[in-house]
Protein backbone atom coordinates (compact mmCIF):
# COMPACT_ATOMS: atom_id res chain seq x y z
CA UNK A 1 0.00 0.00 0.00
CA UNK A 2 1.47 2.99 -0.65
CA UNK A 3 1.85 5.58 2.20
CA UNK A 4 3.79 9.07 2.45
CA UNK A 5 3.72 11.23 5.11
CA UNK A 6 3.49 14.37 2.45
CA UNK A 7 0.26 15.49 1.88
CA UNK A 8 -1.13 15.01 -1.98
CA UNK A 9 -1.60 17.91 -4.03
CA UNK A 10 -4.88 18.46 -6.04
CA UNK A 11 -5.98 21.00 -8.31
CA UNK A 12 -9.92 21.75 -8.86
CA UNK A 13 -10.68 23.26 -12.07
CA UNK A 14 -14.22 25.02 -11.56
CA UNK A 15 -16.99 24.95 -14.42
CA UNK A 16 -17.68 28.62 -16.01
CA UNK A 17 -20.85 30.33 -15.16
CA UNK A 18 -22.15 30.46 -18.69
CA UNK A 19 -22.10 26.94 -18.86
CA UNK A 20 -24.31 26.05 -16.10
CA UNK A 21 -27.31 27.54 -17.12
CA UNK A 22 -29.83 28.50 -14.34
CA UNK A 23 -27.51 26.31 -11.99
CA UNK A 24 -24.24 28.29 -11.01
CA UNK A 25 -25.01 28.61 -7.28
CA UNK A 26 -26.23 24.70 -7.19
CA UNK A 27 -22.56 24.15 -9.50
CA UNK A 28 -20.73 25.93 -7.28
CA UNK A 29 -22.07 24.35 -3.94
CA UNK A 30 -20.91 20.84 -5.04
CA UNK A 31 -17.11 21.59 -6.38
CA UNK A 32 -16.97 23.50 -2.70
CA UNK A 33 -18.13 20.55 -0.31
CA UNK A 34 -16.22 18.28 -2.97
CA UNK A 35 -13.24 20.04 -2.39
CA UNK A 36 -13.91 20.53 1.36
CA UNK A 37 -13.97 16.36 1.70
CA UNK A 38 -11.06 16.02 -0.04
CA UNK A 39 -8.69 18.25 2.44
CA UNK A 40 -10.35 16.04 4.87
CA UNK A 41 -9.00 13.14 3.55
CA UNK A 42 -5.47 14.80 3.77
CA UNK A 43 -5.11 16.42 0.34
CA UNK A 44 -3.88 19.75 -0.29
CA UNK A 45 -6.65 21.41 -2.37
CA UNK A 46 -5.94 24.57 -4.94
CA UNK A 47 -8.65 25.48 -6.70
CA UNK A 48 -9.34 27.48 -10.19
CA UNK A 49 -11.72 28.73 -12.30
CA UNK A 50 -11.06 27.06 -15.64
CA UNK A 51 -10.44 30.42 -17.81
CA UNK A 52 -7.49 30.84 -14.97
CA UNK A 53 -6.88 27.38 -14.84
CA UNK A 54 -5.68 27.55 -18.95
CA UNK A 55 -4.54 30.97 -18.67
CA UNK A 56 -2.00 30.26 -15.84
CA UNK A 57 -0.91 27.40 -17.88
CA UNK A 58 -1.38 25.81 -14.58
CA UNK A 59 0.47 21.62 -14.14
CA UNK A 60 -0.18 18.65 -11.84
CA UNK A 61 -0.60 15.52 -11.46
CA UNK A 62 -3.90 14.71 -9.92
CA UNK A 63 -6.95 16.95 -11.25
CA UNK A 64 -10.76 17.02 -10.37
CA UNK A 65 -12.67 19.41 -12.55
CA UNK A 66 -16.09 20.42 -14.23
CA UNK A 67 -14.91 22.01 -16.93
CA UNK A 68 -17.07 22.66 -20.12
CA UNK A 69 -15.06 25.38 -22.24
CA UNK A 70 -13.30 24.07 -25.29
CA UNK A 71 -9.55 25.38 -24.11
CA UNK A 72 -10.11 23.98 -20.66
CA UNK A 73 -10.89 20.28 -22.26
CA UNK A 74 -7.87 20.49 -24.81
CA UNK A 75 -5.99 21.57 -21.97
CA UNK A 76 -6.80 18.56 -19.43
CA UNK A 77 -6.47 16.30 -22.41
CA UNK A 78 -2.64 17.46 -22.89
CA UNK A 79 -2.11 17.05 -19.20
CA UNK A 80 -4.37 13.25 -19.54
CA UNK A 81 -1.77 12.73 -22.28
CA UNK A 82 1.32 13.02 -19.89
CA UNK A 83 0.26 11.17 -17.26
CA UNK A 84 -1.79 13.11 -15.61
CA UNK A 85 -4.75 11.87 -13.23
CA UNK A 86 -8.65 13.80 -14.04
CA UNK A 87 -11.39 13.12 -12.74
CA UNK A 88 -13.93 13.46 -15.19
CA UNK A 89 -11.71 12.59 -17.99
CA UNK A 90 -11.94 15.48 -20.31
CA UNK A 91 -12.04 12.28 -23.24
CA UNK A 92 -14.61 11.49 -21.01
CA UNK A 93 -16.32 14.85 -20.72
CA UNK A 94 -16.25 15.34 -24.53
CA UNK A 95 -18.04 11.71 -24.63
CA UNK A 96 -20.98 13.28 -22.75
CA UNK A 97 -21.79 15.58 -26.02
CA UNK A 98 -24.95 14.99 -27.46
CA UNK A 99 -23.97 13.18 -30.66
CA UNK A 100 -21.58 11.36 -28.82
CA UNK A 101 -23.31 10.36 -26.19
CA UNK A 102 -26.13 9.04 -28.45
CA UNK A 103 -23.44 6.76 -30.26
CA UNK A 104 -21.90 5.35 -27.55
CA UNK A 105 -24.87 4.99 -25.63
CA UNK A 106 -26.87 2.86 -28.16
CA UNK A 107 -22.63 0.86 -29.48
CA UNK A 108 -22.66 -0.32 -25.53
CA UNK A 109 -26.39 -0.99 -25.66
CA UNK A 110 -27.19 1.31 -22.68
CA UNK A 111 -31.52 0.84 -22.79
CA UNK A 112 -32.06 4.27 -24.70
CA UNK A 113 -35.19 5.79 -26.95
CA UNK A 114 -34.94 5.49 -30.77
CA UNK A 115 -32.70 7.86 -32.16
CA UNK A 116 -31.22 9.60 -35.18
CA UNK A 117 -28.63 11.98 -36.18
CA UNK A 118 -28.90 14.61 -38.81
CA UNK A 119 -26.97 17.32 -40.65
CA UNK A 120 -29.39 20.54 -40.37
CA UNK A 121 -28.25 21.86 -43.78
CA UNK A 122 -31.05 19.37 -44.94
CA UNK A 123 -34.43 18.25 -44.59
CA UNK A 124 -35.99 16.70 -41.50
CA UNK A 125 -36.10 12.77 -42.62
CA UNK A 126 -37.52 11.05 -39.54
CA UNK A 127 -40.48 9.67 -38.92
CA UNK A 128 -40.89 9.51 -35.58
CA UNK A 129 -43.22 12.26 -34.11
CA UNK A 130 -43.56 13.04 -31.48
CA UNK A 131 -39.71 13.80 -30.51
CA UNK A 132 -36.93 15.62 -29.45
CA UNK A 133 -34.74 17.39 -31.65
CA UNK A 134 -31.21 18.28 -29.65
CA UNK A 135 -28.10 20.03 -30.73
CA UNK A 136 -25.45 17.59 -31.35
CA UNK A 137 -22.35 19.25 -30.79
CA UNK A 138 -22.60 20.25 -27.26
CA UNK A 139 -24.40 20.27 -24.12
CA UNK A 140 -27.38 22.53 -23.82
CA UNK A 141 -26.94 25.68 -23.04
CA UNK A 142 -29.94 28.07 -23.76
CA UNK A 143 -33.51 26.50 -23.96
CA UNK A 144 -33.75 26.41 -27.81
CA UNK A 145 -30.75 23.45 -27.58
CA UNK A 146 -33.70 20.94 -26.74
CA UNK A 147 -36.90 21.06 -28.32
CA UNK A 148 -40.58 18.86 -28.59
CA UNK A 149 -41.56 18.78 -31.46
CA UNK A 150 -44.90 17.24 -32.94
CA UNK A 151 -44.78 17.91 -36.93
CA UNK A 152 -42.79 17.79 -39.13
CA UNK A 153 -43.48 21.67 -39.82
CA UNK A 154 -41.81 22.10 -36.58
CA UNK A 155 -39.09 20.07 -36.55
CA UNK A 156 -38.42 22.30 -39.98
CA UNK A 157 -38.55 25.16 -37.90
CA UNK A 158 -35.64 24.04 -35.41
CA UNK A 159 -33.33 22.63 -37.93
CA UNK A 160 -33.30 26.20 -39.07
CA UNK A 161 -33.27 27.56 -35.74
CA UNK A 162 -30.12 25.42 -35.67
CA UNK A 163 -28.95 26.30 -39.24
CA UNK A 164 -28.80 30.19 -37.93
CA UNK A 165 -26.45 29.56 -34.87
CA UNK A 166 -24.17 27.30 -36.81
CA UNK A 167 -25.49 23.91 -35.10
CA UNK A 168 -23.81 21.89 -37.81
CA UNK A 169 -25.88 17.70 -36.65
CA UNK A 170 -28.84 16.96 -34.64
CA UNK A 171 -29.55 14.40 -32.41
CA UNK A 172 -33.50 13.44 -32.66
CA UNK A 173 -34.60 10.96 -30.02
CA UNK A 174 -38.15 9.39 -30.18
CA UNK A 175 -40.68 10.83 -27.29
CA UNK A 176 -40.97 8.36 -24.11
CA UNK A 177 -44.06 7.77 -22.37
CA UNK A 178 -44.28 7.21 -18.87
CA UNK A 179 -42.34 8.93 -15.42
CA UNK A 180 -39.20 11.01 -16.15
CA UNK A 181 -36.67 9.85 -13.18
CA UNK A 182 -34.10 12.30 -12.61
CA UNK A 183 -30.37 10.02 -10.89
CA UNK A 184 -27.50 10.89 -9.77
CA UNK A 185 -24.32 8.59 -9.38
CA UNK A 186 -20.45 7.74 -8.42
CA UNK A 187 -18.88 5.34 -10.25
CA UNK A 188 -16.81 2.86 -8.27
CA UNK A 189 -18.69 4.00 -4.63
CA UNK A 190 -22.50 3.05 -3.94
CA UNK A 191 -24.27 6.27 -4.25
CA UNK A 192 -27.17 6.58 -6.34
CA UNK A 193 -29.50 8.73 -5.65
CA UNK A 194 -33.27 9.53 -7.52
CA UNK A 195 -35.84 11.79 -7.91
CA UNK A 196 -39.25 12.68 -9.70
CA UNK A 197 -38.49 16.21 -11.43
CA UNK A 198 -41.21 17.81 -9.52
CA UNK A 199 -39.36 21.42 -8.52
CA UNK A 200 -38.47 24.00 -10.88
CA UNK A 201 -35.70 24.65 -9.07
CA UNK A 202 -34.19 21.49 -9.94
CA UNK A 203 -35.05 21.99 -13.81
CA UNK A 204 -32.64 24.02 -15.65
CA UNK A 205 -35.28 24.53 -18.48
CA UNK A 206 -38.57 23.72 -17.46
CA UNK A 207 -38.78 20.96 -20.29
CA UNK A 208 -39.63 18.18 -17.69
CA UNK A 209 -43.45 19.21 -17.67
CA UNK A 210 -44.02 17.79 -21.21
CA UNK A 211 -43.89 14.25 -19.66
CA UNK A 212 -46.79 15.21 -17.69
CA UNK A 213 -48.04 14.35 -14.14
CA UNK A 214 -45.60 11.75 -12.29
CA UNK A 215 -47.43 8.26 -11.98
CA UNK A 216 -45.16 6.46 -9.90
CA UNK A 217 -44.81 3.63 -12.09
CA UNK A 218 -42.95 0.70 -9.82
CA UNK A 219 -39.51 0.66 -11.21
CA UNK A 220 -36.33 -1.52 -9.75
CA UNK A 221 -33.48 1.13 -8.54
CA UNK A 222 -30.72 -1.37 -8.88
CA UNK A 223 -30.99 -1.84 -12.47
CA UNK A 224 -31.57 1.82 -13.14
CA UNK A 225 -27.99 2.11 -10.69
CA UNK A 226 -26.18 -0.22 -13.12
CA UNK A 227 -27.47 1.08 -16.03
CA UNK A 228 -26.21 4.09 -14.84
CA UNK A 229 -22.83 3.12 -14.23
CA UNK A 230 -22.58 1.10 -17.58
CA UNK A 231 -23.28 4.88 -19.51
CA UNK A 232 -20.60 5.85 -17.09
CA UNK A 233 -17.74 3.33 -18.04
CA UNK A 234 -19.21 3.38 -21.67
CA UNK A 235 -18.54 7.13 -21.69
CA UNK A 236 -15.23 6.85 -19.18
CA UNK A 237 -16.74 9.27 -16.55
CA UNK A 238 -16.90 8.75 -12.73
CA UNK A 239 -19.10 11.48 -11.94
CA UNK A 240 -22.97 11.95 -13.89
CA UNK A 241 -26.06 12.53 -13.66
CA UNK A 242 -28.72 11.66 -16.01
CA UNK A 243 -32.52 11.29 -16.95
CA UNK A 244 -34.57 8.05 -17.67
CA UNK A 245 -38.45 7.47 -18.55
CA UNK A 246 -40.31 4.17 -16.69
CA UNK A 247 -43.12 3.24 -18.89
CA UNK A 248 -46.38 1.99 -16.99
CA UNK A 249 -44.69 -1.78 -17.45
CA UNK A 250 -41.10 -0.69 -15.73
CA UNK A 251 -39.28 -0.47 -18.88
CA UNK A 252 -36.34 2.27 -18.02
CA UNK A 253 -34.71 3.55 -20.81
CA UNK A 254 -31.86 6.70 -20.40
CA UNK A 255 -32.71 9.51 -22.54
CA UNK A 256 -29.86 11.90 -21.26
CA UNK A 257 -26.28 11.67 -19.49
CA UNK A 258 -24.26 14.33 -17.73
CA UNK A 259 -21.00 14.90 -16.52
CA UNK A 260 -20.61 16.23 -13.23
CA UNK A 261 -24.05 17.49 -12.74
CA UNK A 262 -25.26 19.60 -9.81
CA UNK A 263 -26.17 17.40 -7.65
CA UNK A 264 -28.69 19.81 -5.93
CA UNK A 265 -30.93 17.63 -4.42
CA UNK A 266 -28.32 15.48 -2.14
CA UNK A 267 -25.00 17.49 -2.54
CA UNK A 268 -24.15 16.80 1.05
CA UNK A 269 -24.46 13.55 0.78
CA UNK A 270 -22.80 13.32 -2.77
CA UNK A 271 -19.74 15.36 -1.85
CA UNK A 272 -17.58 13.29 0.49
CA UNK A 273 -18.59 10.17 -2.24
CA UNK A 274 -17.56 12.20 -5.43
CA UNK A 275 -14.43 13.01 -2.70
CA UNK A 276 -14.06 9.17 -2.24
CA UNK A 277 -14.04 8.40 -5.96
CA UNK A 278 -11.29 11.18 -6.98
CA UNK A 279 -9.32 9.96 -3.66
CA UNK A 280 -9.20 6.08 -4.67
CA UNK A 281 -8.38 7.04 -8.78
CA UNK A 282 -5.63 9.45 -7.07
CA UNK A 283 -4.46 6.51 -4.88
CA UNK A 284 -4.95 3.82 -7.18
CA UNK A 285 -2.40 5.81 -9.91
CA UNK A 286 -0.17 6.38 -6.94
CA UNK A 287 0.49 2.56 -5.91
CA UNK A 288 1.31 2.22 -9.67
CA UNK A 289 4.10 4.61 -9.50
CA UNK A 290 5.16 3.03 -6.30
CA UNK A 291 4.84 -1.17 -7.35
Amino acid sequence: MFVTDKKIRVVGVSRGNEYSPNHVGNDAAIFRITAESLEKKGCEVILYPEKEFVKQGIEADFIFDMARDRATINRLKELEDNGATVVNSAYGIDNCVRKAMTELLVANHVPHPRSFIIPTDGAFTPDVFPCWIKRGNSHAMVKEDVVYVECREEAEHVLADFRRRNIPEAVVNEHLVGDLVKFYGVRGTDFFYTFYPTEQSHSKFGLEAINGETRGFPFDVKKLQAYGNQAAEALNIYIYGGDCVVSSTGEIRIIDFNDWPSFARCREEAGPKIAECIYNCITQKTEKLND
